[in-house]
């Protein structure tokens, strides 16, 4: 994988953070693709690859949809759905992944000037609790206000509540923590800045074309024009750097949230 060359223009200090929760803060990613091949392997059906759980992954009912037309089971979308959450439980077992609680501690207590944060997920309040309720690094970071779920029906976000008696928070003066491509393309719509965070196996599907990631493009990709590179799972073993950035300096990715670079994020620590 080669680096990317930017020409990052001069950015504000980031004020507020946004973010994701499946397969950026936990490791439920890994939990819903066991779920999803214990239901495929019920039908006699091949465990779920990357190349197709990446199409699905963060899309809603659409991206299930593509799922379940890969699969061709004989069950309904909302059989499918059903069947899911039959296997909730199993997300008891989630754990934070690398960085992530020490990224919230600091976040929260240790900077010289406040940083917001809140998160927003399509996932719903009910399996975010099923989530994280064993997890205190995770829940005791964001406030409830500062909580937005798939199945809040106001979906708005907090930097009015964040900007309160300070100014609002400006689109470029937000960070967006994401693991899903759906995710970097909303963040690069909204005008914020983006640091995507892959898993493993996402990142051998886009292996060689990270920047149409990066730079928000990868809805511009058809099937079948060659990103699909491999299974993900095979790809992703290979020699990789650690940190790429997008040409116009907007988005970096990541391997990990291990040892975050606060300071080229304007993002000033307390010392001691």
């Amino acid at each position: 994988m080669s680096e990317l060359q930017t020409n990052k223009p001069i950015f504000p200090p980031i004020r507020a953070c946004i973010f994701d929760v499946d397969g950026l803060l936990i490791n439920s990613e890994d939990i819903y693709t066991e779920i999803y091949n214990n239901i495929l392997h019920s039908y006699g059906k091949p465990s779920l690859p990357w190349s197709v759980k990446a199409k699905q992954q963060s899309r809603g009912r659409s991206g299930m949809l593509q799922l379940l037309d890969w699969a061709q089971l004989p069950i309904s979308y909302d059989e499918w759905t059903a069947k899911v959450a039959s296997q909730y439980e199993l997300f008891r077992q989630c754990h934070p992944l690398p960085g992530v609680p020490a990224l919230l501690s600091d976040l929260s207590s240790k900077t010289t000037s406040a940083v917001h944060i809140a998160i927003a997920s399509s996932a719903t309040s009910k399996t975010f609790a099923i989530k994280t309720s064993h997890l205190p690094s995770i829940t005791s970071a964001f406030p409830q206000k500062c909580r937005v779920f798939g199945d809040d029906p106001a979906m708005r976000g907090s930097m009015h509540t964040w900007g309160a008696g300070r100014g609002e928070v400006r689109p470029e003066e937000c960070l967006v923590f994401e693991d899903s491509v759906a995710g970097v393309e909303a963040g690069r719509r909204a005008g914020m800045r983006v640091c995507w965070v892959p898993h493993v196996g996402l990142r051998g599907v886009w292996r060689g074309r990270e920047s149409t990631v990066l730079e928000g493009r990868s809805d511009e990709v058809e099937e079948g024009d060659g990103v699909i590179v491999g299974d993900g799972e095979q790809e992703g073993n290979k020699e990789e750097k650690k940190q790429l950035w997008s040409t116009d300096g907007w988005a970096e990715m990541l391997m990990s949230l291990e040892g975050f670079n606060y300071e080229q994020y304007g993002i000033q620590m307390k010392q001691g």
